[in-house]
């Protein structure tokens, strides 16, 4: 139930908001009968992002920005929205997602904009650019069910063009540290040379003056895992003087886990920045009693002053490739290198007995997920396999008459892709305590989708349906894992600091008008891994720079995404000058 407002706290929000004038407002009254607000959200119960109880409240909007918040009774609008009894909170920031592609594809974002989600960010470990010619060349044939020509070269080059398409929410990115290496080192298994390494810097200034968020690094995949700790301290380094932070899947999430988070916070000591783990998690069973300690490590490096947090998803599976079971060692060279490596009877003979046991220094998820029975095949590149999506590796593997190693390194083969599939690897308590801890963030680790058209060739993770809501409905509603003032505030301010956004990720006075109107009462998930492709509910407008993209749960056609830039983008000067003419 939504608390009542105090008499104090509404004073309190009150003196808030008139503390910050809106920007761009004038001091000159507006002429009599003129509206003076474009929209007003009356009477819902406002969550501020700042953590602190809501307060029944009006929300008033000119242009794309928030210019008040507090009793707005006297004044007028174009248009009004009653939230009597709702909760009306910042749009909601997806810290790792996967929707470029899906974007491309439908720009409505429909998955995530029902969940509230007002921001997408990209760059686990790969973004979209800066590519050689090379690089386009690879990432064209590897594409599948959505095919799109690619005709930018630079990251900021991608993030304008899929603004310019049209697309519901705000869209960031990190630039990938695996794109640097390969920018420079192709799919090499080496360390760089000192010319090469001082290059990859540069490749990283030019993406932070374009408005990258950091580095984010991908260390369980190649390439990206052949990169050594130096390298990616000298990456993280080259983002630091422009306020840019480091991301990382780190180089292990099971039997290494406290050595990645290890690595993760020397990063963050050594280069100066923000560090993030994406997806904290201890994967495999035997690694499940390690998530305490990793959280102690973190823990304890925060109370040395460093600026570390994590994010996660509000699931058991996680989701990757079927390469995830093999050492990065034999994937050198790149996917048609790799592939062809596979068809080689001796290095099969080798690789099916390396798949058997943990690896020595690599990820094994296959071993981690304890059985062929966990892992979920969930999708193809090809038509020919496509009825096998929805049934286990198991299940495959017994139709196929092979074991379950010999059927991966087949159907990669044939598919001539890493292909999809969900790893079941965590437990329950340990996603609870992970989502317990004030300093993480939530990140899909997907895209955001419709259930029709090109979304109906392969089964996405149930988490880019419901991540969101079900972080904020089962484990805030239902388990307690958080007052919803507080998650809110993760759902919302935090990533917004953590990423030094400018503008971003509160309702108050002079920030960006992304807005979100939910039912705490029943926000909720609905989507299983059996039936993924189902909208959560309980999310009843959202509105992106001001303009509604979801009314009554319904989405509008409006698509006002915008690239939000990082700290470093060199066209900040021109961005107050467009305010300043408003």
């Amino acid at each position: 139930m939504l608390r009542k407002t105090t008499v104090v706290a509404f004073a309190l929000l009150l003196c808030a908001c008139a503390a910050q004038p809106p920007r761009g407002s004038t001091a000159a009254a507006p002429a009599r009968g003129a509206p003076v607000y474009d929209l007003i959200i009356r009477h819902g119960t406002v969550y501020d992002g700042s953590g602190a109880p809501g307060a029944v409240a009006d929300v008033g909007v000119r242009g794309d920005r928030v210019a008040m918040v507090g009793n707005l009774d006297a004044a007028a609008a174009r248009r009004e929205v009653d939230a009597s009894g709702l909760a009306v909170a910042p749009g909601f920031v997806n810290m790792l997602s996967w929707a470029p592609d899906a974007l491309i594809a439908d720009g409505r974002s429909l998955s995530d904009i029902k969940q509230g989600v007002t921001l997408e960010v990209f760059g686990e470990g790969w973004s979209y650019g800066p590519l050689t010619d090379a690089m386009k060349q690879e990432m064209t044939a590897q594409q599948g069910d959505i095919r799109y020509p690619i005709t930018w070269t630079s990251l900021g080059e991608f993030l304008d063009t899929l603004a310019a398409k049209g697309i519901a929410p705000n869209i960031a990115s990190f630039v990938g540290a695996t794109t640097v290496r390969q920018h420079e080192l192709g799919n090499a298994d080496r360390a760089p040379t000192a010319e090469e390494l001082a290059r990859m810097q540069d490749v990283v200034r030019a993406a932070m003056r374009e408005g990258a968020l950091g580095v984010g690094s991908a260390l369980i995949y190649a390439p990206g895992a052949y990169a050594k700790t130096d390298e990616l301290v000298a990456l993280a380094q080259a983002a630091a003087p422009f306020g840019g932070a480091y991301v990382s899947h780190m180089r292990s999430e099971g039997d290494r886990l406290l050595q990645g988070i290890d690595e993760l916070i020397a990063i963050a000591r050594t280069a100066g920045v923000h560090a993030e783990a994406y997806h904290l998690k201890a994967a495999g069973k035997a690694n499940w009693p390690k998530m305490r300690e990793a959280i102690a490590r973190i823990e304890e490096a925060r109370a040395q002053g460093l600026s570390v947090s994590a994010n996660m998803y509000a699931y058991t599976a996680g989701a990757t490739g079927l390469y995830a079971c093999m050492p990065p060692a034999i994937q050198a060279g790149g996917q048609d290198a790799w592939i062809a490596r596979l068809q080689k009877p001796d290095v099969r003979r080798k690789l099916v007995r390396e798949m058997r046991r943990p690896g020595k220094g690599w990820e094994n998820l296959c071993v981690a997920a304890g059985s062929a029975d966990n892992i979920l095949l969930i999708g193809f590149r090809t038509d020919k396999l496509k009825p096998l999506t929805g049934k286990t590796l198991a299940e495959v593997a017994a139709m196929r008459h092979r074991s379950p190693e010999d059927t991966i390194i087949d159907l990669i083969v044939e598919d001539h892709s890493r292909i999809d599939a969900a790893f079941f690897l965590m437990n329950e308590a340990n996603v609870k305590l992970g989502l317990e801890q004030p300093w993480v963030t939530l990140g899909s680790d997907e895209g955001s989708y419709a259930p029709e058209g090109v979304f109906l060739k392969s089964q996405p993770h149930p988490r880019a349906y419901g991540n969101v809501a079900r972080f904020l409905g089962h484990y805030v509603r239902d388990e307690s894992v958080d007052t919803l003032p507080d998650a809110i505030r993760r759902l919302t301010a935090l990533p917004a600091e953590n990423l030094k956004l400018r503008d971003r990720g509160r309702l108050a006075a002079g920030y960006y008008a992304d807005i979100v109107v939910f039912d705490p009462a029943t926000i909720a998930d609905r989507a299983t891994y059996a039936a993924p492709r189902q909208y959560a509910t309980g999310v009843r407008d959202v509105f992106v720079n001001g303009e509604q993209v979801l009314a009554d749960g319904r989405p509008t056609g409006t698509l006002p995404g915008r690239v939000v830039r990082g700290p470093g983008w060199t066209g900040w000067g021109s961005e107050r000058a467009a305010d300043q003419a408003q």
